[in-house]
């Protein structure tokens, strides 16, 4: 039997953030029931069609997950199977006691919690629902219903944020102590109302020195507190990194569910269609080819290409031995070249087995990956 990641696209929100361009809808509530039917249509599809693979995690992503009721995501896990890590991404202001302690009973053993930050103006101001008083109770619910492995998602870079405002933020959660925290910078994506607004000069965004300062301070007081940095935005207590993420870092297959959903599986990268009203309809006719597009067929080059990407993302690095136990190349002799200059430059250290990221590497990681496209 193969392992297998499977990912699940819930794409229902209360209300969407400014500065979100992942496909999800607000005011769709009505869709939900169909939108579950047509997803578990097309998880048995598949299972019935590839007996071979065994489940090995599962990510419920969104949108918001935790929008929805509780029921349908208990209908969804029963329809793939069990996992030794699902994870379901949660928001404060759209989150129950009862939604917790379903999840609790249908297997689910790790929350990922949106915050993004501790001040409430900021939140405001990116558009979030919710307060960090919100946050709390959600963790705090989290934690008495039994949750023991639970991620907070931070966000640097924002729109009048400081580094004192990162303090804080961080403090407050060490305090709290959870097992993990991914934090992420902004990203300014085409068309997103963020955007917008700073087209306008309604919200300004930081210089990137400043956001490079953040980024620095958050890595150094995490690892003060107790966190390794595994990868690029992620931290986790020992034992408590992402499995999901670190399987899709290491080039492992993954299978996509819902709209928008990606997947990786013998080399083929693809995607469903981003149409809800389109992909239920093809569901209910069992039209289920419709919903993929096939977006890449790799070679072993453009494979290996992405493995150095992908496996640079990670603070360990990559391994040239595993390197060469996947595609019998050695990695030092087809990226001699790119790695010379990239060794020059002071963007990565090869040390013994290891290829990975300098620090200055961490400031400059979209030059080093741009290496292996």
């Amino acid at each position: 039997m193969k392992e297998i990641g499977v990912y699940i696209h819930i794409p229902f929100c209360k209300q969407k953030c400014l500065y979100c361009d992942f496909v999800s809808f607000e005011n769709k509530e009505q869709m939900q029931k169909e939108y579950v039917e047509a997803l578990k249509k097309e998880i048995e599809n598949w299972k019935v069609n590839n007996k071979d693979y065994v489940t090995r995690t599962i990510y419920i992503g969104g949108g918001t997950p935790s929008y929805i009721d509780s029921k349908y995501i208990i209908e969804v896990l029963k329809s793939v199977g069990n996992a030794e890590s699902i994870t379901i991404e949660v928001n404060p202001g759209t989150i129950t006691k009862q939604k917790l302690i379903d999840y609790k009973d249908t297997g689910i053993n790790r929350l990922s919690i949106g915050l993004q930050s501790s001040k409430d103006e900021l939140l405001k101001q990116i558009g979030r629902i919710h307060s960090y008083q919100d946050f709390l109770q959600t963790y705090n619910l989290a934690r008495e219903i039994g949750f023991d492995n639970i991620n907070v998602d931070l966000m640097i870079g924002l729109p009048n944020q400081n580094i004192q405002d990162i303090k804080k933020t961080l403090e407050e959660i060490c305090k709290i102590n959870p097992e993990h925290i991914s934090v992420y910078s902004l990203i300014i994506e085409e068309g997103t109302p963020i955007q917008r607004l700073i087209n306008n000069g309604e919200l300004k965004l930081l210089d990137e020195e400043l956001e490079r300062q953040m980024y620095w301070y958050v890595k150094n007081y995490l690892e003060l507190n107790g966190y390794r940095h595994y990868e690029i935005s992620n931290f986790a207590k020992p034992g408590f990194e992402s499995k999901h993420n670190l399987d899709c870092w290491n080039q492992k297959e993954y299978i996509g569910f819902g709209i928008a959903a990606h997947s990786y599986i013998e080399g083929k990268r693809f995607g469903n269609i981003t149409n809800i009203e389109q992909y239920i309809q093809n569901c209910k006719n069992n039209d289920f080819d419709k919903n993929g597009i096939i977006e890449e067929t790799q070679n072993k080059s453009q494979m290996m290409n992405e493995y150095m990407i992908l496996g640079l993302r990670k603070i360990d690095g990559i391994s040239i031995q595993k390197f060469e136990n996947k595609f019998n190349e050695n990695p030092i002799m087809i990226y001699k070249k790119e790695l010379q200059k990239l060794h020059e430059e002071k963007l990565v250290i090869i040390d013994g087995d290891i290829i990975k990221l300098s620090n200055k590497g961490l400031d400059f990681a979209n030059i080093v990956w741009e290496e292996f496209v």
